[in-house]
Order: structure tokens, then sequence, then C-alpha cells
């Protein structure tokens, strides 16, 4: 019956996200779900799956919900479901208090990515709170799988410094393409959004366990760009270089596996 409550909490949480996602990033206080032209929606449909379901996807206007609804309710249940999997096979090594962390930083993580793809934003509405959580989580459950708060403010600390670099190498790379190409660009390459995203992944990992999770990041985020502009040079577009690919969901990949799956990751890697 557990792996059946952890679903049904995912679902929920990930209910609540999506409320998150429609108002935080414009800087509205998140209000009772709604249809995208603001019309409420009933009780029935405020989960994303039940207004699928019971074909209550649209308002009276014809305001149609996407399919981000239901997918980041499931994407909620899918990641605390892992993570209850991970935590029962380690349950000497893993803590209750801390699987209750953990859930809680799986509907952080979907809101972020959501917020990062839609918009290209990393909110610091989000990202500020999470990492007192993750100072918390420091405080009260220091094991194997979390660090102390000495080793969570020096991974927070690496995160920031390094991602802080990347930061300032994107705005150099906007300079020279201003100079080179004459064109006025509006987005950097690498947000501070990006950064803040780092730092909370280092306060929860701790310093070595971020060192896979950046490298892993780096890989992710390069392939991504590769195949990106692959597919734009195949469409005929040839701005692909201009354009701000969201990094966020590259980090959120880069943590979630090290804060799941360390051990098997540094094997995989580097056979350790």
């Amino acid at each position: 019956m557990l792996p059946i409550f952890i679903i049904l909490v995912g679902i929920f949480a990930g209910g609540a996200v999506n409320i998150l996602a429609d108002d935080l990033p414009h800087y509205r206080r998140p209000r009772l779900p709604h249809y995208p032209d603001d019309v409420p929606r009933s009780p029935a449909a405020w989960l994303g799956l039940t207004a699928f379901l019971l074909g209550k996807r649209q308002s009276p206007a014809g305001a149609k919900l996407s399919w981000r609804y239901p997918l980041t309710e499931i994407a909620c249940a899918a990641l605390m479901l892992i993570t209850f999997i991970v935590k029962e096979a380690r349950p000497d090594d893993i803590s209750d208090l801390q699987l209750v962390f953990w859930l809680a930083y799986m509907a952080i993580f979907v809101l972020i990515t959501i917020t990062d793809i839609e918009h290209h934003l990393i909110l610091f509405s989000v990202i500020i709170p999470a990492s007192v959580v993750g100072v918390l989580d420091a405080l009260l459950t220091p094991s194997e799988y979390q660090p102390d708060l000495g080793r969570a403010l020096l991974g927070g600390a690496l995160g920031f410094g390094v991602f802080f670099m990347m930061y300032l190498g994107g705005y150099l790379y906007v300079a020279i393409v201003r100079q080179t190409r004459g064109r006025e660009i509006t987005e950097v390459a690498f947000g501070f959004g990006d950064v803040m995203l780092a730092t909370f992944s280092g306060v929860i990992l701790g310093l070595e366990p971020l060192l896979f999770a950046m490298f892993i990041t780096v890989v992710l985020g390069a392939l991504g760009a590769i195949i990106f502009l692959v597919a734009s040079n195949l469409r005929g577009e040839q701005d692909g270089m201009l354009i701000a690919l969201p990094y966020g969901p590259y980090i959120v990949v880069g943590t979630l596996l090290m804060l799941l799956f360390r051990a098997e990751v540094r094997l995989l890697l580097f056979g350790y």
C-alpha cells in the first residue's frame, strides 16, 4: 500500500507544481487552478489527470489545458516512486526523514524544469526556499547520502563559483557575437538562475558528488546543444548559435543521478 500512497502524493504534488508553474513565472500570487484564459477550473478538474480523463480539459470559451498538466503529475509520481524504491533498497543507510526531504526535492526539480523550459526562468522564489530546505536537510539528516552542514556549504560554494564563471563566460560570448555579427541579443547564453540552481545542487549533494553531477551536466548540455544545432541546420535555420537553450534541465538530471544513484554512476563512469 505504501507505494500507492507515494504515487498519490506525487500526483497531488504535481498538481501543486502546475499551480506554481502557472503563476510564479508571471510574478503573481498562486491562485486556485484555472484555464489559460483565467477561468477557474472546477474541483474535478483541479488535477490535470482528472481534467483530461473527465473531459474537462477546456474552459467554456475553448481555452485548453496543455499536455504539461497531466505529464507533470505523472513525472512527479514517477520520480517519487523511484525515490521510494531507492530508499527501500538501502533501509539502513537512508532514514525516513531523509526520504521526506528527497520527495520534496523531486517536486522542486520538476517545477524548476518546467519554468526553465517554458519561460527560460529559474526563479529565486523557488531556489531560495529550496536552498533553505537543503541546509535544514544537512542539519537534520547527515549521512553517507546526505552531506553534513560543512560539506553542504562547501558544495554550495563550489556550485556557485564554477557556474558563476560560466555565467560570466556567457556574457562574454554574447558580447563577442554582438561585435562580430552586429546583432543585438536580448537573452544571455547562461543565466544567473542556473548559477543559483547549481548552488542548490551543491548544498544537497556535497562536494564530491557535485563534481560528478557537473561532469554529467556539461556532457549532457554539450550533447543537447549539438543535437539542436544539427536539427537547426537540417531545417535550414542559420541562427542556431544565437538561440539561448534552457540549461537547467541538464543540471537537474545530473543532480538527480548523483542524489539517487551516486554509487552506480561513479562505478559506471570511473570504475570505483
